[in-house]
């Protein structure tokens, strides 16, 4: 197998990847849109949750002689070619970080190392099978899908259309029943019947039962409502889920359970990225896993607007203009603080950072702006006073009431093994905690 690992927000030089040609060939210079239609999947859904993430992003964009990785981490595969794309402040060639975020954010067991198992496949598969209880729950929040579903009958009480074909076959010579079928609006369709063969399979595996304990409501409900189950059906019902995806926008989270429930059920039917569709992958927002790392870390000090779901708007303007979504605003109102969560070295929060931040601050009168970031170098903050004054006038001086701040978090490095890493990890945080509960009590 051929492998190669590369960093997120880097350039690399095209020739690096000569080894794995057919997966940069594919890749290469296309959107996560166009790149989501073929069978990569992004998490969270960008155009739906990730406010960093747009569709016309590329995961490589080729200038001149160099490829621009953007700000995704995760795998991808095609044949038997593999490109795993790093956090770019992982220690090494172990992202434990990556690993960490997962955990922290979405749940993940310590089941695998993400960037060393030997079967990146598997890995992949893991990952797409812990994904399914947040999926699941997602969609069920919507109620149990319904459609309208085709049914076959033989009986003497004829309510649809007349199946003279089956009629034939069945009922020669007449024995009083008609063979007719009938359109029903109904929950027991294609597509709760793919979840129900997805949860079924994932009970087999050793880890299924307690995966799907956290949603046990949502599991309990789907059984109920697909009594034509049957374990044979499974190949019928993952062709009729590929031929008819769901279109309809109230139903999304639907379509991406769908989507999720396909890549793991045809793992087993033959390994992900053989057969028609070659190209796969996993793909993570790095800006939006450090943002709802941040959060749990902040805990109830700060409110956590969330673009996109429409969650916490806010706007610079009456009557309703300038729409913002800062990231968190603190709920102490008498001495208000605005904080942002950058994916980003120190250095690289700059100009349109501040701006930003400035905007913010000024909507809300808050007199402190604080950019939380991951550092890898000595973890410190960087205070910054707005200037007053012209240099026209020559007067410009500090303020002394308004002031912007950069918190790095401590990413440990040369962690011997993953528990080494997280124990260190806790430390750094507590660090952090205490100087933002410091700030915004």
């Amino acid at each position: 197998m051929k492998q190669l690992r590369i960093r997120d927000n880097a350039v690399v030089p095209q020739s690096t990847f000569c080894e794995i040609s057919g997966i940069t060939q594919k890749i290469a210079n296309k959107t996560l849109k166009q790149l989501e239609r073929e069978g990569i999947f992004v998490f969270p859904e960008q155009i739906d949750e990730s406010d960093d993430l747009a569709a016309e992003q590329m995961i490589l964009q080729g200038v001149n002689d160099c490829y621009y990785s953007g700000n995704v981490m995760g795998f991808l595969g095609y044949g038997n070619e593999r490109l795993v794309i790093t956090s770019r402040f992982a220690d090494g060639e172990t992202d434990y970080f990556l690993q960490y975020l997962l955990n922290r954010v979405m749940g993940y067991p310590n089941v695998v190392d993400l960037m060393t198992d030997a079967d990146q496949d598997n890995a992949l598969f893991h990952l797409l099978v812990f994904l399914f209880p947040r999926y699941l729950k997602a969609a069920m929040r919507k109620g149990i899908y319904k459609t309208y579903v085709q049914r076959d009958y033989n009986d003497s009480n004829v309510k649809g259309v007349i199946d003279v074909a089956q009629h034939i076959t069945r009922n020669t010579p007449f024995v009083g029943t008609v063979a007719y079928h009938q359109r029903e609006y109904s929950y027991d369709n294609a597509l709760m019947e793919l979840v129900r063969h997805t949860i079924e399979y994932i009970k087999t595996k050793a880890f299924g039962r307690k995966l799907l304990a956290a949603v046990r409501d949502e599991v309990a409900l789907v059984v109920n409502a697909t009594l034509a189950y049957q374990p044979y059906h499974r190949v019928k019902i993952v062709a009729d889920n590929r031929n008819d995806p769901v279109r309809h926008a109230y139903y999304r989270e639907y379509r991406a359970l769908q989507r999720l429930c396909l890549l793991i059920l045809q793992h087993e039917q033959h390994q992900i990225g053989s057969g028609s569709r070659q190209i796969f992958g996993l793909l993570f927002d790095g800006a939006w896993l450090w943002e709802e790392y941040i959060h749990s870390l902040l805990g109830d000090r700060f409110y956590h607007p969330m673009n996109k779901r429409g969650i916490g708007a806010q706007w610079l303007f009456s009557p309703r203009n300038g729409l913002i979504y800062p990231d968190f605003v603190s709920r102490n109102h008498m001495q208000r603080v605005i904080a942002d969560a950058k994916y980003k070295p120190m250095q690289n929060i700059g100009n349109r950072d501040f701006l930003q931040m400035l905007a913010y601050m000024f909507r809300f009168d808050a007199k402190k702006g604080i950019f939380c970031y991951p550092e890898t170098g000595q973890a410190g903050i960087l205070h910054f006073q707005l200037n007053k004054g012209s240099t026209y006038e020559n007067n410009v001086a500090a303020r002394e009431d308004i002031c912007v701040e950069k918190h790095g978090l401590k990413i440990p490095s040369k962690a011997s093994c993953y528990e080494s890493f997280v124990a260190e990890m806790k430390k750094q945080e507590q660090v952090f905690i205490n100087a933002m509960q410091g700030i915004a009590t």
